[in-house]
This record gives structure tokens, C-alpha cells and sequence, in this order.
């Protein structure tokens, strides 16, 4: 099994297909009316997230618990009367890119998710977590994610995030080049 984009162990392994589509698979797939526009969705070697905006609240609200209230209230809704149509469609997702889904959903100031996996590294970390240590993973700067969160935890500081951009568009130029130079038969 070839591991990373450079070799250097954590890449998408060889026999799991690419999900470079499926934002727009899952735009296509969701029945129309769940959310106000197209969900986000986030891919890791593990799982695929999937976040979409519920319609807005009408009414107006005592304070600003009461209407935190109501949003968690009407998403927990939503979780219940779609639970039968996301656990089909994740299935499908599933199947095509081998990886597990996940849900969430957005109202307002409220984000909740369900269904998520914690993959355990050390401690367990959610996706965001994830994709940052693949990221140091596949770009070499750590042989395994348990290594990529020592030097994270070392490295925590208020330009972690513009590094962490800096370096994943370097990587996708890397795979640009890469792909444009000659193919091993």
C-alpha cells in the first residue's frame, strides 16, 4: 500500500477512491428543502462531514438563551425526521468513497453535530483535529499523527492556521506538478 503523497506514511491509502466530488455528490443527492444552500462537506482519510444551514427561525425571542433554545430544538428536530434518509444516503456515501459519514447542522449562532467518529490518536480528536495532523503527515513534517500532535502542541501559536493554509496549497501544487511530469510504467 502506498502511504502519503510523498511515501512518508498518513496519505489517502491506495485502494480508497479520491473524494474530490463529494461536495457535489451530496449537493445532488440531498432531497431539496433540508437546507438553505448547498452543505459544507469536509473529507478525511476517515470520515465525510457533511453540515447544511436549517431554515431560519421565525418569531421573535425573549433573549438570546431562548432563541439558542429554539435552535438546538429545531435542529434536534431535524435529526429526528431525516434520521431513516441520511442513514440510506450515507450508506450510498459510504460504499463510493469508503470512508464513514457523518452529519451536522447550523441555525443560527447553534452548530450541532451527531454521528461524528473520534478516532483515537493519543486522545480522541474529531475531524478538524484529523485533517490537521494528516496534513503534517502528508507534507513530512511528522512520520505518524501521534508525532503530528507533539509538534503541534509544541508549535501552538497565532500563525498555526496561516501555516497550516501556507502548506496545504503547497501540497496541491506538489500533486499539480507531480501529475504534470511523466507517468511510471
Amino acid at each position: 500500500m502506498r502511504r502519503g503523497w510523498g511515501g512518508r506514511g498518513g496519505g489517502q491509502p491506495a485502494d480508497q477512491p479520491p473524494a474530490d466530488d463529494a461536495a457535489a455528490w451530496f449537493a445532488g443527492r440531498l432531497p431539496d428543502g433540508w437546507f438553505t444552500g448547498h452543505p459544507a462537506v469536509t473529507v478525511d482519510r476517515e470520515e465525510v462531514l457533511v453540515v447544511g444551514e436549517l431554515q431560519p427561525l421565525e418569531g421573535g425571542f425573549a433573549d438570546d438563551a431562548a432563541r439558542a433554545a429554539a435552535e438546538s430544538g429545531r435542529i434536534s428536530r431535524f435529526r429526528e425526521e431525516t434520521r431513516e434518509a441520511r442513514i440510506e444516503i450515507a450508506r450510498q456515501a459510504e460504499h463510493r468513497y469508503r470512508r464513514k459519514v457523518a452529519w451536522g447542522a447550523r441555525l443560527g449562532g447553534t452548530e450541532e453535530l451527531f454521528t461524528t467518529l473520534s478516532v483515537p490518536v493519543m486522545t480522541r480528536l474529531r475531524q478538524p483535529e484529523r485533517k490537521v495532523l494528516d496534513t503534517l503527515v502528508a507534507a513530512g513534517v511528522a512520520r505518524s499523527r501521534s508525532e503530528a500532535l507533539a509538534w503541534a502542541v509544541r508549535l501552538v501559536g497565532e500563525h498555526a492556521d496561516t501555516w497550516l493554509t501556507d502548506l496545504r496549497e503547497a501540497m496541491t501544487r506538489v500533486d499539480d506538478l507531480r501529475n504534470q511530469g511523466p507517468g511510471l510504467a
